[in-house]
C-alpha cells in the first residue's frame, strides 16, 4: 500500500469511529428508534451521505462488527488444521477469542446491551445476525462435505448454539450489573461445559484429513 492510500485508509478508519462514536453516545441518551441519520451526522460533523455510505443501515452503527460477526464460526472452521474436528476448531477459536475480550462473544458493554433490549428493530436485527451466522456456518460445512442436508444444518445449528445463549446470558448479567471480568470467567467455565456436551456426538464429526 501507498503512502497515500494508507494515508486514505486511516482517515476512512477515523471518519467511520466518529460517526459510530457520535452516534453511540446520541442511542445512549436519547434511545436507538428516537435519534434520525441527520442528527448522527450533525454531531459527527459529516453529511448525511457520509453516515449512509459507512453505515448503509442505522442498525450498523450500533452492529457494526456485523460481517465479523456472521462469518466468525465459518471462519474457524475453514481455518482449522488437518486433524482437526469442527467441534474443535469452534472450541478453540471461541476460547481464544473470548481471552482477548472479543466484544461479539460476550460481555458486550451495558450501553449496547440497554440499547438492543429497549429496541425491537435492533434485537429483531441481533437475531438476523446470529441466523446468518448459523447459515454460513451450515453452507461452509456443507461445501466441505459435499452435501447439503439436515444433517449439515443440525450440526451448524449445534455448534452456532453456544456462543447464542453464552451471549445472551452475558448480556443478561451486565444489564444485572455484574462486572465484565467475573461475566467473562464465568463464560469461559459455561463454554467448556457446553462444549462438553457437544463432544460425545461432534467430537470425530468434520475432521479435516
Amino acid at each position: 500500500m501507498s503512502p497515500a492510500a494508507g494515508l486514505r485508509e486511516r482517515r476512512k478508519q477515523e471518519t467511520r469511529r466518529a460517526v459510530s462514536g457520535a452516534a453511540m453516545a446520541l442511542f445512549a441518551a436519547e434511545g436507538f428508534d428516537t435519534v434520525t441519520i441527520a442528527r448522527i451526522a450533525e454531531a459527527a460533523g459529516v453529511s448525511k451521505m457520509t453516515v449512509t455510505n459507512y453505515f448503509p443501515r442505522k442498525e450498523d452503527l450500533v452492529f457494526d462488527r456485523a460481517e465479523e460477526t456472521v462469518r466468525g464460526l465459518a471462519d474457524a472452521v475453514a481455518a482449522r488444521a488437518p486433524g482437526e474436528s469442527l467441534l474443535t476448531a469452534v472450541r478453540r477459536d471461541h476460547s481464544a477469542r473470548l481471552a482477548a475480550g472479543d466484544v461479539t462473544l460476550g460481555p458486550p458493554t451495558a450501553d449496547f446491551a440497554r440499547l438492543v433490549r429497549d429496541s425491537e428493530v435492533l434485537a429483531a436485527r441481533g437475531r438476523e445476525l446470529l441466523d446468518l451466522r448459523e447459515q454460513a456456518l451450515g453452507d461452509a460445512i456443507a461445501a466441505e462435505s459435499g452435501a447439503d442436508g439436515p444433517r449439515q444444518r443440525v450440526v451448524a445449528a449445534q455448534l452456532a448454539a453456544v456462543p447464542r445463549v453464552l451471549f445472551a446470558e452475558a448480556a443478561r448479567r451486565v444489564l444485572a450489573g455484574e462486572p465484565p471480568e467475573r461475566i467473562r470467567r464465568s463464560l469461559a467455565r459455561a463454554a467448556r461445559a457446553a462444549f462438553d456436551l457437544l463432544e460425545p456426538s461432534l467430537g470425530d464429526y468434520g475432521v479435516r484429513r
